[in-house]
């Protein structure tokens, strides 16, 4: 079978900079992969390119073949096809990410309706408010009717982003690619949020692009892993191997900073 998200050769800078080069990774159906690296390493520019989001400015070469379709040097009619229907993105901070003038219920509405189009159905509107209320049930949203009803600023940081991920949800996205999605909340709510994110991903059979700098989270959340290092990946391979015998000195350094930071916390425990 081939790769849902097939990226070789990917390099990505301005005229004057390159900020990823030479980036090849594969994701089949219902795989998990991580990338890691400090911050600045190339992981969410990785991601962008396989979207076709890069920033004003930005430009990639190389090969980025999503569902089979090239997104490298597409045009935007092209690429809005694959975008909610091949992949979508769940990012660090809800907040910035959902519209603050709009209805959290009409930010899932939105992808909802386009969605049903592209299948050749028409929703009415009745059949949108309850697939609306159900997404919000599936990410554990308490009182769902209230949530649908409240503007992102009149919910917890924890709630944005179950909105976010149900918003990603709407969609049905064979991969979604989930970028940093905790770091922004706080400890008991990373762990619910990762929790859900497994089972969404386990029950609906998405492959996961997972971006983190959070290795114990990464070694519990994906298969595989690629490390980045100034742009370039510095290894690969089944996380379990990667985070036990790390063969690059970048790798162990970033592991090594890991366990000291484990070995501080609970140290204050």
């Amino acid at each position: 079978m081939s790769a849902l998200l097939d990226i070789r050769g990917l390099t990505v800078g301005t005229p004057h900079e390159t900020l990823v080069s030479d980036v090849s990774l594969a994701l089949g159906h219902g795989e998990r992969l991580g990338l890691i690296g400090e911050s600045g390493s190339g992981k969410s520019l990785t991601a962008l390119a396989a979207m076709g989001l890069l920033p004003a400015g930005l430009s990639a070469r190389g090969s980025v073949l999503l569902a089979g379709r090239q997104v490298v040097g597409a045009p935007d009619r092209e690429l809005d096809a694959l975008r909610g229907t091949a992949v979508a993105a769940v990012f660090q901070e809800p907040l910035t990410a959902l519209d603050p003038l709009m209805r959290a219920g009409r930010q899932v509405a939105e992808p909802l309706v386009r969605r049903a189009r592209r299948d050749g159905r028409a929703l009415s509107a009745s059949e949108v408010n309850r697939a609306v209320i159900d997404l919000f049930e599936d990410v554990a949203l308490p009182d769902p009717l209230r949530i649908a009803r409240a503007y992102p600023h009149e919910l917890s940081g924890g709630q944005r982003q179950r909105v976010a991920i149900a918003m990603a949800l709407a969609c049905r996205p064979s991969l979604l690619i989930a970028d940093e999605p905790t770091t922004a909340l706080d400890v008991t709510t990373q762990a619910e949020i990762l929790v859900l994110l497994d089972r969404l991903v386990r029950e609906r059979n998405m492959a996961l692009l997972f971006i983190s700098h959070d290795l114990p989270v990464v070694a519990n959340t994906v298969e595989r892993v690629v490390v980045l290092r100034r742009g370039e990946v510095v290894e690969a391979g089944p996380v379990a191997d990667v985070f036990t015998r790390p063969r690059h000195d970048y790798t162990k350094s970033l592991l090594a900073a890991a366990r000291k930071l484990d070995d501080a916390l609970e140290g204050r425990r």
